[in-house]
């Protein structure tokens, strides 16, 4: 059986970020219940599908929500009203943040997902999130960031805004050390780590893993609908009348939920360009969370379950 909780080392906050997209002050207080999942990832990583996946565990494959609108970003300078939200929802919440581990509340309540993507195409996807505001969202991001510095414009040219994601510029926050650290606590018992590249090989199989692990109920004879309410097109049908997409994104929901796809950076980059993301990865990162970053598959699953063991 699994030891006490009691005697985990659970991640306890160390500091508060300093962003001017996120107030991590906002989960200082914020009442976690017993059943609540929260969503982690580093932007452009795969949150809007876990948040479908979510819902449609949730709310029984029901084929008119969308799941970004109904899980609050607490932490969002945007959406000050995120932690009211939450507390108004008498459905099982589930969470969203985007902050790094050593910023965050962590609560032995929740169930964590936590997903991570290939950084080569967190860059690419990235790029067409920044370059795609409307004046009216830059306008709303700088109010809402009020006494932070300007973030600067993003390159124009994806393969420059590329090499700045690598090296650090276009990093906010910092990338490496933000995996690393959700890397390093794969092993506690409310963690799931999951990986984009296995969400949409396999849609199916993540959603029964994800049901299995936050304890929903899963009829199987729904899954079908499951797995079609979490395409592309259905998502950007149900979010075509979110308001915030439609005032902050060109195109609203057509651009937000934008190719769901990898390797588009293939057609661009140089084979050293391409080589130059496991380079700085292996420099950053301990080999075998590089390994999953960069391939996903059951590595993760393989080395949780065995972290786990440790602790019965």
């Amino acid at each position: 059986m699994m030891a006490n909780t009691l005697d985990i080392a659970w991640p306890r906050k160390l500091s508060e970020a300093h962003d001017p997209v996120m107030n991590s002050k906002l989960w200082n207080d914020f009442a976690f219940r017993d059943d609540d999942i929260v969503i982690t990832t580093y932007a452009k990583s795969g949150t809007t599908l876990t948040q479908q996946i979510v819902a449609q565990l949730v709310f029984n494959a029901d084929p008119n929500v969308y799941g970004q609108a109904v899980s609050p970003w607490i932490d969002f300078r945007l959406t000050p009203e995120a932690p009211a939200q939450a507390r108004a929802q008498s459905h099982r919440r589930f969470l969203k943040t985007h902050l790094p581990l050593p910023h965050l509340v962590y609560s032995p309540k929740a169930k964590y997902l936590f997903v991570a993507r290939d950084p080569r195409d967190v860059a690419w996807s990235l790029h067409n999130h920044l370059t795609n505001f409307t004046e009216t969202g830059i306008k709303a991001g700088a109010e809402a960031a009020a006494g932070f510095d300007p973030p600067p414009p993003p390159d124009p040219d994806v393969r420059r805004f590329y090499h700045a994601f690598l090296d650090g510029p276009a990093q906010s926050p910092p990338y490496w050390s933000y995996i690393q650290e959700w890397w390093d606590v794969r092993g506690l018992p409310n963690i799931l780590l999951l990986h984009y590249a296995d969400l949409i090989a396999d849609l199916p199989g993540q959603i029964r893993r994800i049901a299995t692990f936050v304890n929903a109920p899963l009829d199987e004879a729904l899954l079908p609908d499951m797995v079609a309410h979490c395409s592309l097109a259905h998502m950007r049908k149900v979010a075509a009348n979110d308001p915030l997409l439609n005032r902050h994104f060109q195109g609203g929901a057509e651009t937000f939920i934008n190719k769901g796809t990898n390797g588009r950076w293939r057609e661009v980059l140089s084979a050293d360009e391409i080589d130059k993301c496991d380079r700085i990865a292996a420099r950053e990162l301990t080999p075998d969370c590089a390994a999953w970053l960069r391939q996903g598959g059951h590595l993760a699953s393989t080395l949780q379950h065995s972290r786990s063991l440790s602790q019965l």
